[in-house]
């Protein structure tokens, strides 16, 4: 498989934290990420997987919680994760229309897996993410099958493809092509080495608007290109984050809400029509289905040492979104539609940065 070339191969290093190994989601020990990749004439989508571990999700439970930056979205899941606290199921992501297939077939994965489901425990709460991909996909055929979900949840890996693959295939972002980017940061404190995790679905945001690194590169781009489609588009993010500090639901939420920070470096204003949705977990403590005999333990971080965690984040969303644009390929979708890439443009206005040349 060729290797992909992301933001940092042109010489663009967001932020001050290092990054983990691969500089991805899946630096979060135990989590993996599957895709499935639909690509046939009009129908341009797919599905996303993402594992927080590998264990029984269901009975080993992750605290969890998610925040909405912008509510115009159809996540499923949120609202009992959100009382909870808890994530009890993968997350899958997909296209708007397919939300009911993927929480169809996200729920018959864990039945599978949970005989006593609906017997002698309760119900399940499958978590699903979206945006909608209309421009390039033909989204009303609804392609996605069950099938297609499961084969996701059983290919997943600690490699992460980004781009236009999977829930990636049909997303702009930027006016341009967009998709599913990852990116990573490592958080040292006294007590350990600690990650953070991010994966992003980008569908969002218009040229004029795309900052890199500080640099007004979308306005450049709008100025060459003067494209008649740019202020028409209309999208949407999820931001999923994986972290293995030791935290409550509380702390995490007030982490994922940080995520607002790396978004808004890349130049987007949270549009009218945009869901923008963030789910986090926390990887540190499983939480059991059953009740123990004793009370949980739970280890937390103390508030004085969150700020790193703010600040990883933010980092760490604003590079998955331009690792998104910076690995996606160009395709020719529904009706002949079809949106530039990133590294096209670079390469053929021969864009600079201050002190980076492209």
């Amino acid at each position: 498989m060729e290797e992909q070339k992301r933001i940092r191969d042109y010489g663009v290093h967001i932020g001050r934290l290092k990054p983990g190994h691969h500089n991805a989601i899946t630096d979060v020990a135990g989590v993996t990420v599957g895709h499935v990749t639909l690509s046939q004439e009009h129908i341009q989508t797919g599905v996303t997987a993402i594992l927080p571990h590998q264990g029984n999700l269901f009975k080993e439970k992750l605290i969890a919680s998610s925040h909405v930056i912008n509510g115009f979205g159809k996540t499923t899941g949120t609202i009992q994760l959100q009382e909870l606290g808890v994530l009890e199921t993968p997350i899958i992501l997909t296209n708007t229309l397919s939300i009911g297939t993927a929480a169809d077939a996200l729920i018959a994965y864990t039945l599978e897996h949970n005989p006593e489901i609906g017997r002698t425990t309760g119900t399940v709460n499958p978590v699903v993410g979206e945006c909608n991909d209309m421009v390039l996909n033909d989204i009303r055929a609804q392609a996605v099958q069950k099938e297609h979900v499961r084969q996701a949840l059983h290919q997943t890996s600690s490699t992460v493809r980004e781009g236009s693959v999977g829930a990636g295939r049909g997303m702009l972002c930027y006016g341009l092509k967009g998709g599913i980017g990852t990116a990573s940061r490592l958080m040292a404190l006294e007590h350990g080495m600690y990650t953070m995790g991010v994966l992003v679905l980008t569908n969002f945001g218009q040229l004029g608007d795309l900052t890199i690194n500080g640099q007004a590169i979308g306005r450049r781009l709008e100025h060459a290109l003067n494209p008649s489609w740019e202020k028409k588009d209309k999208g949407s993010v999820m931001i999923i984050v994986a972290t293995d500090l030791p935290v409550s639901e509380r702390q995490l939420h007030r982490i994922i809400k940080r995520s607002v920070t790396g978004l808004a470096r890349t130049g987007t204003i949270i549009s009218h029509g945009s869901g923008d949705v963030v789910i986090g977990f926390s990887t540190a403590t499983p939480i059991p289905h059953e009740r123990p005999t004793d009370c949980l333990t739970i280890q937390t971080v103390h508030e004085s040492d969150i700020d790193i965690a703010f600040r990883a984040i933010g980092e760490a969303t604003e590079e998955a979104v331009l690792n998104s644009l910076m690995t996606a390929t160009r395709i020719v979708g529904r009706d002949g539609h079809t949106r530039p890439t990133l590294k096209e443009l670079i390469e053929e206005y021969q864009l600079t940065f201050t002190s980076v040349s492209f």
